[in-house]
């Protein structure tokens, strides 16, 4: 068991949104601490491999719509880390599609290895059971046997929303905005098929098709660059998702496959193995209107960010968590 106390800044999350502040926070001079429960940084920015399939199976590209997301960018592709995968994928709009080298787990590699060297500390594999508040500012708890407890003076939750609340009502705090409570999210279903046939798809290898009532993007993540075999996957439209979503694995996987199969020119027999993630929060279905929400500032602030906020996708949360850093260091002034 391992502890360290006494941060300036806790941050619950290692996606990009509690990456991107983490640097930074810790650039300005703060202390950090970045907890997150899974086994490395990046919550949605995932890869996985089977075998010598490589599957983006969380967010799959991202676009550019502002200058200051722009300069980040740049900074990434002049790194190598990230690279154009197209401008459009059924029809070309001109319009920069970019994907991580290698996949995009390597793009939250390289975003904590930049907050790591900036001085953040960041604790893999410790689930935040609460959030206390206390005279001069907060205690995390986390799961006992892992890590004892953290003193912080601050703290940013970046988790979706309603596990970021639990975690505050879990430390008997009360919420400034009740209507934090009324965020939703999307639910994706994502399957991943390793095949030995030849699927059809665009040249681009990927179909984005959000009005499709079964799946919402396919992509062989070999024509994307990323695997050196074909490797498919497929993201199940939001309403389909939802009501697949209490099934078991084995029966979502079984009433996938043929649709799958058939929206690629395949049978399901063509298939050699099918593999399930389910999504429970894939952004959110109306935006937060602000980057961030104070979710109170007594004892001392704890504000909420992630791409609910101001606007979803990756280039949401990468403006979240920099508009939170940029809010915590004056509130911590």
């Amino acid at each position: 068991m391992t502890s360290v106390t006494s941060f300036s800044v806790g941050i619950v999350g290692a996606g990009l949104c509690g990456l991107m502040a983490a640097e930074q926070l810790a650039t300005s001079g703060h202390r950090v601490l970045v907890v997150d429960r899974g086994g490395s940084p990046g919550g949605r920015l995932a890869t996985r491999r089977s075998g010598s399939a490589v599957f983006d199976h969380g967010a799959q590209f991202f676009t550019v719509r502002s200058e200051r997301f722009r300069a980040d960018v740049d900074a990434w592709l002049e790194a190598g880390v990230v690279a154009e995968w197209c401008q459009g994928f059924e029809e070309i709009d001109g319009y920069p599609r970019y994907r991580a080298e290698g996949g995009m787990a390597n793009l939250a590699r390289h975003l904590a290895d930049r907050a790591t060297r900036a001085g953040a500390t960041i604790v893999t594999k410790v689930t935040t059971t609460a959030v206390i508040p206390g005279a001069d500012g907060w205690t995390l708890n986390h799961d006992h046997w892992v890590r004892e407890p953290d003193d912080v003076d601050a703290i940013l939750l970046t988790a979706p929303v309603p596990e970021s609340l639990q975690l505050l009502r879990a430390g008997g705090v009360k919420l400034s905005d009740a209507s934090l409570d009324d965020l939703r999210y999307h639910r994706c279903l994502a399957l991943m098929v390793t095949t030995g046939a030849s699927p059809t798809l665009p040249a681009t290898g990927a179909m984005q098709q959000p009005d499709d009532p079964t799946f919402s993007f396919v992509a062989d993540n070999a024509v994307k660059g990323i695997s050196p075999v074909t490797a498919l996957t497929f993201h199940t439209s939001h309403a389909l998702s939802a009501d697949l979503w209490d099934l078991s694995d084995e029966d979502i996987r079984r009433r996938l496959a043929p649709a799958a199969a058939e929206a690629v020119g395949l049978t399901a027999d063509d298939f050699d193995r099918v593999q399930l993630k389910k999504w429970k929060y894939t952004g959110p279905v109306t935006p937060w209107p602000d980057r961030y929400a104070i979710a109170t500032e007594h004892p001392r602030p704890a504000v909420l960010g992630g791409d609910a906020f101001g606007g979803p996708k990756i280039e949401g949360a990468v403006l979240s968590g920099l508009a939170a850093a940029e809010a915590l260091t004056g509130l911590l002034a």
